[in-house]
């Protein structure tokens, strides 16, 4: 059974598509801890993030690259953390989280509560 991300590159359940290519696709994550946050995902259905091959591991860190870059342009943050978090979705995945200071990441913290026009200026903004 495709996972919820498989479902999403595939076009069957909507998404705020920041960017994608052959190999990868990102997009908003739907429960953010900040405007901007980014979920990164290969195409290639693997659950662990360091299961994937090393091709794939290495191109998924260049393209979340580009995109880390957009996400500091586009949104007012100190920099970009890095995530690998998460067992609820077995597929491999990183979050782009814009932040000012380290506490930006707690998973804890309440999740901004965003309209779908504002996800869909933050996707539009990133995807230029």
């Amino acid at each position: 059974m495709a996972t919820i991300f498989s479902r999403i590159i595939a076009g069957e359940i909507p998404s705020y598509k920041v960017s994608e290519d052959d190999r990868y696709y990102a997009f908003l994550d739907i429960n953010p801890l900040a405007k901007g946050h980014t979920l990164v995902v290969p195409k290639q259905e693997v659950d662990y993030l360091f299961d994937l091959d090393d091709e794939t591991l290495a191109g998924m860190m260049v393209f979340a690259k580009k995109v880390a870059a957009k996400i500091k342009r586009e949104i007012a943050c100190k920099k970009v953390a890095v995530v690998v978090l998460g067992l609820e979705v077995p597929h491999a995945h990183i979050h782009l989280i814009p932040i000012q200071s380290e506490s930006d990441v707690d998973f804890h913290r309440e999740k901004l509560q965003l309209t779908p026009e504002e996800f869909r200026e933050i996707a539009e903004k990133l995807s230029k």
